[in-house]
């Protein structure tokens, strides 16, 4: 076997590895469960001081400096039509800073869960699934318990009027 050819072997079974396994960055959004996949999470931020922007559509919490740049904050709770979260005492909102278009985004969220490499089983979003989250989702999986509803970053910042 020359080299070349053991090269493009390796290559060939790594990509199977990718295609079977996922890392995802688990959050939490009224109780619902969401995966964002782990190589689009730039940062993950406690809560940060965001400067309101006028005029900014309802869904733009703000901005906020993050080591030097300026930083677009999302409230994704606004974004799917929730309602604002009351907060408990002790209990500060959380964001994922991820990178869209060559601009990075802090998505605030209610918490930060887990990773979670999810092997084969991830099914195509079900049409019985809110169509606001519907077509902001790549997918679901199944969990124990609960849903897991796979986040399509792009689709989901596409649809922000910034």
């Amino acid at each position: 076997m020359t080299s070349s050819s053991a090269q493009s072997q390796k290559s060939a079974y790594e990509g199977e590895l990718i295609d079977q396994s996922r890392d995802f960055l688990t959050i939490v959004l009224a109780d619902q469960i969401f995966g964002i996949p782990i190589l689009q999470v730039q940062d993950v931020l406690g809560e940060q001081k965001v400067t309101k922007i006028p005029l900014a559509p309802p869904e733009v919490a703000g901005s906020l400096n993050l080591r030097g740049r300026i930083v677009t904050a999302i409230n994704m709770r606004s974004r799917l039509g929730l309602p604002t979260l009351e907060r408990k005492t002790g209990r500060k909102n959380m964001s994922v800073v991820v990178e869209h278009e060559n601009e990075l985004y802090s998505l605030v969220i209610d918490q930060v869960g887990d990773v979670l490499t999810l092997k084969n089983g991830i099914e195509p979003t079900p049409a019985t699934l809110d169509s606001t989250w519907r077509e902001i989702s790549s997918g679901v999986y199944r969990l124990e318990d609960s849903l897991l509803v796979i986040l399509d970053v792009s689709k989901f910042l596409d649809t922000v009027h910034v």
